[in-house]
């Protein structure tokens, strides 16, 4: 499994979020900006619900923007984060029905934003793969290298769940 923890030489994205599919945005809280520097990413209004991954104070959203935390590791997950990952991309999905503007943020928005997103697209219809593959088009190939996360997206996440939740 690699992660980005262990993975140092991992490059920051060139923006602070990319479009997926319209209305749905993936992003972190540092990118490298045009100075080549890491700059901070803080969310104003720009959306309708942000949901971050990981709890880091000063970045936004703005008071009034429906924010969701759901801090998890960019590692193996327990039953309670993965059945977390599936609520956050049930609400992702009913944002974007009800025609919302959603950013999935988590540190470089890679890995922990990718899986909820790419959960959110196979539970609209996309396969593990297809929603992996779009995700690495529209945001960078970058995303999701976390090989842990990919296979709890082709395996189902709702059956890792249940097996994890089996061997506890």
């Amino acid at each position: 499994m690699r992660t980005r923890a262990e993975q140092p030489d991992v490059p920051a994205p060139d923006s602070p979020w990319s479009e997926i599919v319209p209305g749905l945005w993936m992003g972190g809280h540092r990118f490298r900006g045009r100075t080549g520097r890491l700059e901070s990413v803080v969310v104003r209004d720009e959306f309708d619900l942000v949901q971050s991954l990981l709890r880091l104070p000063g970045y936004g959203p703005d008071a009034g923007v429906e924010h969701h935390v759901w801090p998890i590791p960019d590692g193996p997950l327990d039953g309670t984060q993965l059945a977390g990952v599936i609520r956050l991309a049930r609400a992702v999905n009913e944002a974007l029905d009800a025609g919302r503007r959603v950013l999935v943020r988590c540190y470089h928005g890679y890995n922990r934003s990718g899986l909820v997103i790419a959960h959110a697209l196979v539970q609209r219809g996309d396969s593990a793969d297809q929603a992996v593959q779009l995700i690495r088009a529209r945001r960078s190939a970058w995303a999701l290298h976390n090989e842990l996360f990919v296979e709890y997206l082709r395996t189902g996440l709702a059956t890792v769940r249940l097996l994890e939740e089996l061997a506890e």
